[in-house]
């Protein structure tokens, strides 16, 4: 039995009924409900802190981050094992996305080089962007998305949505992306999808100046970061709640909300605990 909710019903039947019968009824003997009436139910400060955080990041983040953001923004020094005990306390653990089984794939002649080469780390903005479509089954019908991530600071600097997987939607996703933006001697990657080694969508990055880069065929580990974005979305945003009937515009808002929070509220450890905007505004 639960002492908060043996609690809060004899507090809703006590002027109705004895608290002796309260008891009686629901096998709780009436010094225990007098112990426990006495006792304070109420999170403590630390742990309402933690909950805070965890709601305000919608329980996207782990007890190592929120370890992190109690050091950053309330100064408060605490060891993680007590934030994960704190979190699974209140049922606040974070939704963790299902690994996916590693398994090597072979080496593939490339459509153009593969000029990333899983070097995953950028020196500035606009230096190496990765690009992906990925499939949106959540909706009445199947949808397209279509992402380019800037790896200096994870930041999602175009997305497109689409019923249909062809070469407009990769070729409007880039267009939104340079819209802007110094792209001369850009490495923009790709998987090696007909979108992407069509010559339209070659020929517009040439013409923003953009040298473009491919993965070996069936090698998923050389795009594995926009790969596992776009995992991410899916887990945190839709896999949770597979029994849910969504239509197609609850998915584009969810979607559309999903990239305001990674880019402008998402905190990341690598970015001492920043958002990808505001890293980029601080080193700017």
């Amino acid at each position: 039995m639960v002492p908060e909710i043996v609690l809060e019903l004899v507090e809703s039947l006590k002027n109705v009924y004895t608290v002796t019968m309260i008891c009686d009824c629901i096998g709780v003997a009436r010094a225990t409900y007098y112990r426990w009436a006495q006792k304070s139910w109420k999170p403590t400060e630390l742990e309402q802190q933690i909950i805070n955080i965890c709601k305000s990041l919608k329980f996207r983040v782990g007890h190592r981050m929120v370890k992190k953001l109690l050091k950053e923004d309330f100064h408060v020094k605490v060891n993680r094992n007590t934030v994960q005990r704190i979190i699974q306390k209140y049922n606040i653990q974070c939704r963790v996305k299902p690994k996916r089984k590693s398994k090597i794939a072979g080496v593939s002649r490339c459509i153009v080089p593969n000029l990333l080469e899983q070097n995953f780390k950028a020196d500035r903005l606009n230096q190496k962007w990765v690009t992906d479509i990925t499939y949106l089954p959540f909706g009445n019908s199947m949808m397209y998305l279509s992402t380019i991530m800037d790896l200096y600071n994870n930041e999602v600097v175009a997305y497109r949505i689409s019923d249909r997987q062809d070469k407009e939607l990769v070729l409007e996703t880039l267009r939104a992306a340079c819209n802007g933006r110094e792209t001369k001697n850009l490495i923009l990657h790709s998987d090696q999808g007909a979108q992407y080694t069509s010559y339209d969508f070659q020929n517009l990055a040439e013409e923003k100046g953009i040298i473009t880069s491919m993965s070996r065929k069936g090698n998923c580990f050389d795009n594995a970061v926009i790969e596992s974005f776009h995992s991410t979305i899916k887990s945190e945003e839709f896999y949770t709640h597979q029994k849910v009937r969504l239509t197609n515009s609850i998915v584009l808002e969810k979607i559309e909300s999903y990239m305001y929070y990674y880019n402008f509220i998402r905190p990341f450890a690598k970015f001492d605990c920043l958002s990808p905007v505001a890293f980029r505004a601080k080193v700017a």
